[in-house]
């Protein structure tokens, strides 16, 4: 007889199954902005029927993560140029403020927290797992912006973060190593600690306006959001 306290595997129902191979889909990049998404193909890949690919597909459109457009279908939501540049520069700015006010108020369990979120994005990136690293990314900035100690900062960084920031995020680092971003994090994380309290948050800005620089190169924005 199995004792009562016994732990058992928790089952997942079809529509959430379907959503997380949605989400892992548009995180990995396998989905592309502006991909059209039927049920009718979800459903045969997955072997299940189409009622849970709506249902999943309905609190993906919650989460922005696709959008459905009247008499045409569910799309990956579009990613124009201008949304990529002002989403760079608004997170440089806004955490740059962030990282001031942590300095300002760090306390030794600032820097252990951090270094641990660095070690799970090293696991992710010893597998190869896209969406573990991004989403120990997130953690390790949503770190950040906690230990500033200002809710309302910290609010407007979760709304610029939301789902659809971290499709732009996701749809564009993958172009990058996964080990030079893990250089790059190990490197941001260094220099939030380090830079002098009146220069850190040009070196926030400076950390964004690199990484956006890294992706795109000398092509332009347009030239490769047209290429997906």
């Amino acid at each position: 007889m199995r004792p009562k306290n016994s732990s058992r595997p928790k089952r997942t129902s079809p529509t959430e199954r379907a959503e997380v191979y949605i989400r892992k889909a548009i995180f990995s990049g396998l989905f592309k902005p502006r991909q059209r998404l039927t049920a009718e193909t979800l459903a045969a890949e997955l072997k299940c029927s189409r009622g849970p690919i709506r249902e999943a597909m309905l609190r993906l459109g919650r989460d922005g993560l696709v959008e459905t457009i009247p008499r045409r279908g569910t799309f990956i939501p579009d990613v124009s140029p201008e949304s990529i540049e002002v989403f760079f520069s608004m997170r440089g700015k806004l955490e740059g403020l962030c990282v001031r006010y942590m300095r300002e108020e760090m306390t030794p369990a600032m820097p252990q927290k951090l270094s641990s979120i660095l070690s799970e994005m090293r696991a992710a990136m010893k597998k190869e797992d896209q969406e573990r690293f991004l989403k120990a990314d997130l953690q390790l900035h949503r770190a950040i912006w906690r230990f500033s100690g200002r809710p309302q900062l910290e609010r407007i960084l979760e709304t610029v973060m939301n789902s659809r920031g971290f499709l732009i995020a996701g749809t564009f680092s993958v172009s990058i190593p996964f080990r030079t971003r893990m250089k790059d994090h190990d490197e941001y994380v260094k220099t939030i600690l380090r830079s002098p309290l009146s220069k850190v948050e040009s070196e926030v800005e400076r950390h964004f306006s690199d990484i956006y620089t890294q992706i795109f190169g000398e092509s332009s924005t347009q030239r490769l959001i047209s290429s997906l």
